[in-house]
């Protein structure tokens, strides 16, 4: 009793001395039914009088007003306005009823109708620093807050939304709209950005794979016991701060699969539910460990680009699968620090996007000075192939060897196709210290020795240690998949992993010189290009069961890029009717094709994809049920149906 009432005493006396803290995590309002998002943080100030608002609707004392920096003519303001309603989402007529003009004279607010459906207060903008756009303005501070567009993530894509703080931070964005288990991700006005040579990534938005550390932010790696344990980073890591620096804006984390390992939705996904491939019946695995990125692009207008990682295969599976563009690049272009690892002699950072010239800027921002891209390349002439149909009974077939077809004429003058049999290669060519080895025998158990020896250190270890001091020497829960890896690896000697690396090197270097070899031109880069089939089109339903998680042995076409280090693209070709197995209805499934370069020749595939869509061989795949845009089968709008009542 006594130990009980010192601690009450105590208790008592921090409480009478603790003053109570209140800060604003920023509000949500609607505006003519779109739901926004008004940040915590100040834009600037503008000078107000309040009787001049007086007609502007108000919530808590905010207004929604348009800040026009010019100069511009007031005749010239409903062009401008209307042109903002279809370049940017969050923009809409009802911010228009203050304006703030630069040019407009002092003192003298006025009311005119400038767009349908608005009577506009046009006034003088007293601060020119504060960039265009829509605003909430606080009447009584005369402070500016920017604005958030609110979405919902239906298909599942996201771990946290997150927003900028002043502090070069980010935080939790507190805002939720209606939804069926889905966060609400905020999206900034694309106003408020302009392009320039240092910014060219200037309002694009963005998500991150959460395997990324961001300041501010707490991350999973796809493991609830690790979000829990650790605290926020504190730093952002260079890969995502590069993007930043150029003008990215960063929306939130994504859904990764466990500590970037490949798992199937219904039977591996443990911790967090898997993303929603919203392509086709909408049920199809969106492939992993990029998942989130993947499923966002495929499903989100708002969305311009994301950032994956791939290691054996995580970014070109779900681009391949979701009808995207995607780069698995040469290894080591920028460093991965403050990025959770799956194995440091595999892992790279790679984009999952619709559009080639956003992909451009993105890679010439991340990877830097070790980016090599040419205004005017020259495409090599001779094409390699592996596991071209050479049939076109398929509707598949057809699209792929089309592409071919057209690639060939797009190249031009004395380009050559010709079918590649790397186990025909190895074979005539191998080195000789490879003996009679084949290349299924040499790397066999290299990806998964690789992927294994090199997490349990980094990764398994530290966090076992940590959690078990944290509870009471408790292990935490872990997927399936990761444990089934782990496993495999704690069987295996040390000298494995010494071995896995001479066997990758062995591999890699044979490549290099004798398959994909550099040239001296850098308008050219690399001697030829090797061609695979990504994606046929085929079905993979989420809600299969499969067998136990095993070990990923074996040597297949998507391991070469793994191993020999050189940049490998996924280019979406189009779409093949198939009937689905939830639908019992015919839907449409991606079908991509898979570019190899030589080491180091990333912007060589990157301009190449830019080329085709211009040439028209290649379409921008479109956010939606379809690589053409349309409705998602489980978004689908049901207000025709007002007969259906529950």
């Amino acid at each position: 009793m006594v130990a009980f009432k010192s601690w009450l005493v105590a208790a008592t006396t921090i409480i009478s001395t603790v003053t109570a803290q209140l800060s604003s995590a920023g509000l949500s309002v609607t505006l003519n039914d779109v739901h926004y998002y008004v940040s915590p943080y100040s834009s600037g100030k503008l000078s107000v009088k309040a009787n001049d608002l007086k007609s502007v609707p108000s919530v808590y004392g905010f207004k929604p007003v348009t800040v026009v920096q010019g100069p511009l003519a007031k005749s010239d303001l409903k062009k401008l306005l209307t042109s903002w309603t279809t370049t940017d989402d969050v923009f809409q007529y009802a911010f228009a009823g203050a304006i703030f003009l630069e040019g407009s004279k002092k003192g003298r607010a006025n009311t005119q109708q400038i767009v349908p459906g608005v009577k506009s207060i046009v006034t003088e903008l007293s601060n020119k620093k504060i960039p265009s756009g829509p605003y909430f303005l606080e009447v009584e501070t005369g402070a500016l807050y920017p604005v958030y567009r609110l979405y919902q993530d239906f298909a599942g894509a996201f771990t946290e939304a997150l927003i900028p703080t002043p502090d070069g931070k980010f935080q939790p964005m507190s805002a939720q709209i209606s939804g069926s288990a889905s966060l609400t991700i905020g999206v900034p006005s694309r106003l408020y950005f302009t392009k320039t040579a240092k910014k060219p990534l200037a309002g694009v938005r963005i998500g991150i794979k959460d395997i990324y550390r961001l300041a501010g932010v707490k991350g999973s790696n796809g493991n609830r016991a690790w979000y829990n344990l650790y605290p926020a980073s504190n730093v952002t890591g260079p890969a995502v701060q590069r993007l930043i620096d150029a003008g990215a804006q960063v929306v939130g984390l994504q859904k990764t699969s466990q500590f970037a390992n490949g798992e199937s939705a219904t039977g591996d996904w443990v911790d967090y539910h898997a993303p929603f491939n919203s392509r086709a019946d909408g049920y199809q695995d969106a492939s992993s460990s990029s998942s989130g990125a993947g499923a966002s692009v495929a499903s989100y207008e708002w969305l311009d680009i994301a950032l994956g990682s791939d290691t054996g295969g995580s970014v070109r599976g779900p681009a391949g699968v979701q009808g995207l563009f995607g780069n698995r690049p040469t290894h080591n272009l920028v460093p991965l620090d403050h990025v959770m690892p799956l194995s440091p002699t595999l892992d790279t950072p790679g984009f999952l996007v619709r559009d080639p010239e956003i992909w451009e800027a993105a890679n010439a921002a991340m990877y830097g000075s070790n980016y090599k891209s040419v205004s005017r390349p020259k495409y090599p002439k001779t094409i390699k192939t592996m596991g071209f149909p050479t049939s076109t009974e398929a509707e598949w077939q057809k699209l792929i060897v089309g592409f071919l077809d057209a690639l060939v004429k797009f190249i031009g003058k004395d380009a050559t196709v010709t079918p590649f049999d790397i186990n025909t290669a190895w074979a005539a060519s191998k080195p000789a210290e490879a003996g009679d080895v084949s290349l299924a025998t040499l790397l066999n158990t290299t990806y998964a020795t690789l992927i294994t020896k090199e997490q349990i250190p980094l990764v398994r270890e530290p966090f076992y240690r940590d959690y078990a001091a944290a509870h009471d020497g408790r292990r935490p829960f872990v997927n399936p998949v990761p444990l089934a890896r782990w496993g495999y690896g704690d069987s295996l000697p040390d000298s494995a992993l010494d071995e896995a690396y001479a066997a990758k090197k062995l591999f890699m270097d044979w490549f290099n010189s004798e398959v994909l070899p550099p040239v001296r031109d850098a308008a050219q880069c690399s001697d030829s290009l090797l061609l695979y089939v990504g994606s046929r089109g085929s079905q993979n339903p989420r809600n299969r069961y499969r067998s136990a998680p095993g070990v990923p042995l074996g040597f297949g076409t998507s391991r070469i890029s793994v191993f020999a280090e050189v940049p490998d693209s996924v280019f979406p070709v189009g779409e093949v009717p198939l009937f689905s197995e939830i639908t019992g209805h015919l839907e449409y499934f991606p079908v991509a094709v898979n570019l190899m370069a030589a080491k180091g020749c990333d912007g060589l595939l990157v301009k190449l994809a830019r080329d085709l869509v211009k040439a028209g061989i290649l379409k921008v795949p479109q956010a939606g049920g379809r690589l053409t845009g349309g409705e998602i089968l489980m978004r689908r709008d049901l207000d025709s149906f007002d007969e259906l009542e529950i």
